[in-house]
């Protein structure tokens, strides 16, 4: 019990890193799992995790995700630039030979390779435990209090509604600093990229295999090729295909949401679009969670979600040296506020 909340979903992890802690499992990555990852190293070669932030292409995947627009400040070339003049105090408008560009982006966050914050899913819960559900985040966060929006623009400054997190936004995981030890399990290597789900005894199947272990504070990535895929349509996917397209975790498995759980894993991701399936179980009336993985890892265990990283020459480095463990560096966006954030990782061998 804290100030938050009188009762934590069962199974949860809420309490356990403290009453106000908004990090979840990445208080697993400790200075002892990030030396683990160091030891991985044995090559020195690295590779970037990320597809180009302009892609899937379009908006089939998520209709209110679009592309970054990316334009320059204003034209350098004949605007003057005044300067203030440390020395005479003074601001001046010298005649330069310089050349100069200056950009800005509109970026939505969780267009392209992306962590998912904890401030992304909550859920209706008894936090209060008075028998009325509330709506609630991770560790019993609040929305309209600590999660805000869409409200309008308090500013006035013609930016339309804001949105933001007060907390359990990733400028915390930014801070923290999101490195250690990954763990890569090959599901395209044995499965294609046929769509399908992958239960947990398909999962044990594939690691048996690969003679693949994940230990606690691992993090866990899934090489669908699915974002492999993604490149190949240039910015132009097929929009039947692009929403069945590659293996997916079978979220309605069970025995597969108490392995995630007990696995103790740190952060789960998967090249593909949302790790799980989206759509893929017919609707009903009786209350349910749309996401069962998302439900679990964001509200209950405070395990961030990586979506759409590109995983392609990893995984077939990984598999020609008989490895699947590796330093991984994933930090988000240092931008307070936000439910998601686009990232570079980067994976040592």
């Amino acid at each position: 019990m804290t100030n938050r909340w009188k009762q934590r979903p069962p199974g949860s992890t809420w309490g356990d890193w403290g009453e106000d802690d908004e990090l979840g499992r990445i208080n697993l990555l400790t200075p002892e799992k990030v030396l683990q990852g160091v030891r991985e190293v044995e090559h020195g070669i690295s590779f970037g995790l990320s597809l180009p932030l302009d892609y899937p292409g379009g908006s089939a995947l998520n209709q209110r995700r679009y592309p970054p627009v990316l334009r320059p400040t204003e034209d350098l070339e004949y605007k003057q630039d005044v300067f203030y003049n440390v020395v005479a105090r003074e601001k001046i408008a010298p005649a330069l030979i310089d050349v100069w560009s200056d950009d800005m982006v509109t970026l939505w966050l969780q267009y392209s390779t992306q962590w998912d914050a904890l401030a992304h899913q909550g859920a209706e819960f008894d936090a209060d435990g008075d028998g009325v559900d509330e709506p609630v985040y991770y560790n019993g966060f609040r929305p309209g209090t600590d999660i805000v929006g869409p409200q309008e623009d308090a500013k006035g400054d013609g930016s339309g509604s804001i949105s933001f997190a007060r907390h359990l936004g990733l400028e915390h995981m930014a801070e923290h600093g999101v490195q250690g030890r990954g763990v890569l399990i090959d599901l395209a290597h044995h499965l294609g990229t046929s769509w399908q789900p992958v239960d947990l005894k398909t999962l044990r199947e594939i690691m048996a295999a690969d003679n693949v272990v994940v230990e606690p504070g691992d993090m866990l990535l899934l090489h669908t090729g699915f974002a492999t895929q993604v490149l190949a349509w240039e910015k132009n996917p097929d929009p039947v295909a692009i929403n069945s397209t590659a293996s997916y975790l079978d979220a309605h498995d069970p025995a597969l949401l108490e392995w995630i759980a007990e696995s103790q894993i740190s952060a789960l991701v998967a090249d593909n679009y949302a790790v799980e399936g989206v759509g893929v179980k017919e609707m009903t009336q009786e209350r349910h969670t749309l996401l069962p993985i998302h439900h679990l890892c964001l509200f209950k265990l405070g395990v961030p979600l990586g979506e759409l990283w590109y995983l392609h020459e990893l995984a077939g480095w990984l598999r020609e040296h008989n490895r699947s463990r590796f330093l991984l560096t994933a930090p988000p966006l240092n931008l307070p506020g936000t439910q998601g954030s686009p990232l570079t990782p980067v994976a040592t061998v």
